[in-house]
Parts: structure tokens; sequence; C-alpha cells
């Protein structure tokens, strides 16, 4: 038996309604996530735009699709928003949401959720992907232009010797001023990462096998190679989907080939980089006196066991996968979900669509 806390609430605060374009009819919006992460999404002013954007200002709040006791909700669903902790949405749940015209999701990826019978029955998607895009793109320039100042290396040099210690001399190419940075993946983060680059006179390479020379140019980068990248720049950033062919596109003998001093960034997903080869590449660079930057804001696995050597790597920071939307950021995707369903109740079409095409070579 479900748990009552379980079990479907419906929020009415009709109240304070949104109220719908001249003609349009607000849909019958359910919410299905983890338990306390619409919470975590919405703030109180949040909510009772979600409830004014819901046909007769209220909305289902649910944590499942199992309760027999939630049929009748599920039946007159027609527009699903759903985030993190949702189960995913097959044919089977599907089968009992006939009325279900739009799937609104919360955070970034669809991937894990949504079974290709969501777009066989012509059922309409979107996603905050882009949204959740920004926090990723805002963490990866700041590392950059921190790893470009030598900000790790030389605040640990300058601790162990504060009085004697000069920075310019310990890191004669310190600073960002001409430097490569090298984006793997030019995708939605890729992208934005690029478009914050611009302002700091380094110079951009870009490698994706999707992205013709063209479209580089009109970027404002130029095409290479994964290996030109890692063998050539500065930064190495990584940014593209973790799909079978990109299994760790990173590997032991491209992290043989990185320069010495190098940085090398991953905000992506912890299967693109081989943790085994780099903690193996770390200790071969020490005993030739070699240095490697790393800065991991994803792992695989994640976490990370306690007992790995990378946590205790000084050349290594592994951040708790803080580069997407948390905390105030989550307002951001909140924002989205309340747009898209204002435009779904208009008659518009959607601000963020997810096509099936896009899976194949998305995260």
């Amino acid at each position: 038996m479900t748990e009552p806390a379980a079990r479907a609430t419906l929020v009415d605060q009709t109240a304070q309604a949104t109220p719908a374009a001249p003609g349009a009819t607000r849909p019958v919006v359910a919410a299905v996530m983890g338990e306390g992460v619409l919470d975590r999404l919405f703030d109180d002013a949040a909510r009772v735009r979600l409830a004014g954007l819901s046909h007769g200002g209220t909305f289902a709040e649910l944590v499942g699709f199992e309760d027999p006791q939630d049929e009748a909700v599920l039946a007159d669903i027609e527009v699903l928003v759903t985030g993190w902790g949702c189960p995913r949405v097959d044919a089977s749940v599907l089968d009992r949401m006939p009325r279900l015209r739009s799937i609104v999701h919360s955070a970034g990826s669809v991937k894990w959720l949504l079974d290709t019978e969501v777009w066989d029955r012509g059922i309409t998607v979107t996603s905050q992907v882009d949204a959740n895009a920004w926090p990723v793109a805002e963490y990866t320039l700041g590392v950059i232009l921190l790893a470009n100042k030598s900000f790790l290396p030389s605040a640990r040099a300058y601790a162990a010797e504060p009085a004697t210690f000069s920075a310019a001399a310990a890191f004669p190419r310190i600073g960002g001023y001409g430097k490569r940075v090298g984006i793997i993946g030019a995708s939605r983060i890729g992208r934005l990462v690029i478009g914050l680059l611009d302002r700091h006179h380094v110079e951009v390479l870009v490698a994706d096998p999707f992205l013709t020379a063209d479209e580089a140019t009109a970027l404002g980068v130029r095409l290479a190679d994964v290996d030109e990248i890692v063998a050539t720049s500065d930064v190495v950033s990584v940014h593209a989907p973790s799909l079978p062919s990109t299994r760790h596109l990173v590997d032991g003998r491209r992290l043989g080939l990185l320069r010495d001093g190098a940085t090398l960034v991953n905000t992506s997903r912890g299967a693109l980089l081989d943790h085994d080869a780099l903690v193996a590449e770390l200790a071969r660079r020490r005993d030739v006196g070699e240095t490697l930057n790393v800065v991991l804001d994803v792992t695989e696995p994640e976490p990370l066991p306690a007992t790995s050597p990378l946590f205790a790597d000084p050349w290594v920071v592994v951040t708790p996968h803080i580069a997407g939307s948390l905390g105030t950021e989550l307002g951001l995707l909140a924002e989205g979900v309340l747009d898209e369903l204002t435009r779904l109740g208009d008659g518009r079409p959607p601000a963020h669509p997810v096509t099936r095409e896009e899976l194949a070579r998305s995260a």
C-alpha cells in the first residue's frame, strides 16, 4: 500500500491564477518528480503560477505512477511536468494517460526518462536543457580563466614558501592572453562556453564530428580533431555527449598527448574519461618531472569511492557535480517550465522542443 504522503495531492490556488490568453484553455497538468524535488524547483510564487497555468487553477502532484488510487488523475492528464526522480515513462505508463499530449521536463536530458514510444504517439516533449546549460558553462568559464592564471598550482607553491615564492618566475606563461583553449564537443554547453570566451583573448579550437568548417568559422573558432586539441591546447574542456562511441574518448593515449602543465576539465559525463588511465598518467608525469592539472565535476563512477587516489592528488580537483543547476539556479528551470506551459496553453509551439532525432547524439 502506498503511504499517504506519496499519493496524489491537488494544489488549488485559483485566487491567484495566471489569466489565459483570450480564447485559450488551460490544460490538465500533473507534476511527477521525486520526493521534495518540486519544492526545490518551485518557490511559493512559482507554485501559484504553475497552478494558474493549469485547468481550474489546480495541478496534481505525484511521486510515481504505481498507486491504483491515482488512476483517475492519470486518465485526465494532458500535460505532464517531470523532473529528477520521476519514474521512466514507457508504453505501460502512457496507456494510463490517454489524454496526454505534452511532457514538459524541468531538467536537462530526457534520454533516461522517456521511452521512444512517447514520440511514436505524437506527444510533444520539451526540456530545460538550455537553461541547465548556463550554470555549467559559467562554471567551465571560471575554471578555464583560473587555470590560465595558474590559480591552483601557484596557490599550493605560495603556501609552501610564502616569503620567497614568485608567481612570475615559477609560471612564466601565467595568464590567459594568447592561450589556446580546446573544446571537445560543440554541444549546447560547448557553444555557450565558446561565446563566453569571446572577450577573453584566447584562441579556441573545437572538435566535433557534426560541426562543419563553415559552422566553426561562424562560431569564431577553428575546427580541429581531438588529437590536435589535446596535444596543443593549454586548457582542454570536454562537452561531448556520453554515447557508446564516446566512452573513454579521452583515453590513456590522449592523456599522454596533453602538454606539460596543461589543464583538463570535464563537466560533461564521467564515462568520457578513462579514470584508471588518468591515475596512471598522473603517476607517469611525476616520474618524468611534468605536471597535469585536472578539474572533474563528473566522474565514473559517481560518486568516486572514498579511496580513489584522485581525491588525494594535489594536481586534481574533484567537485561534487555542482556545475549543473543547484540552489538559486533551480529557479531558472522553473521559469522555463512556466514559460512552456504558457505557450502550450496559448496554443503556441514550444520554445525548447526535444525531437526523436536529437536523442541519438544527445547526452
